[in-house]
């Protein structure tokens, strides 16, 4: 199972650009830039919410101990994703990338990182509490 939710980490991947193109394409140019990270990463997390539930009516994980590991899984994933891909591929300054973690400014991309640690806990938690 470990495997397979490590391989579902993927559409995570799509899904996240797909709301960054909404964001830079439909809101960024009216509403600046902070404010369209601020929201990209809330519209970020409910997406990625609705997938992870998703993934847990479909592949359910069969322990707390598991779902914490996934989530622990795809932070090292997004991490080295964020920072590899968009360094080496895309050229960005390791400032600009950093940038995004600096929650004094208003940045908070942080909660993206911490609700893919967390989410798969809380579905599976949630369906836990459903199959009750």
């Amino acid at each position: 199972m470990i495997l397979k939710y490590t391989l579902l980490w993927i559409p995570l991947v799509f899904i996240a650009i797909l709301n960054g193109a909404i964001r830079d394409l439909i809101y960024k140019d009216s509403l600046g830039d902070l404010a369209a990270h601020q929201i990209s990463t809330a519209t970020g997390i409910v997406l990625f919410g609705i997938y992870i539930w998703a993934l847990g009516l479909k592949w359910k994980l069969e322990s707390a101990r598991q779902a914490i590991t996934v989530g622990l899984i795809w932070l090292g994933l997004t991490l080295a994703f964020e920072f590899l891909f968009f360094h080496y591929a895309m050229g960005h300054p390791w400032h600009v990338l950093l940038d995004a973690y600096n929650i004094f400014a208003g940045k908070i991309w942080v909660l993206v990182l911490v609700f893919v640690v967390i989410a798969p806990w809380l579905s599976y938690t949630a369906h836990q509490k459903r199959a009750k």
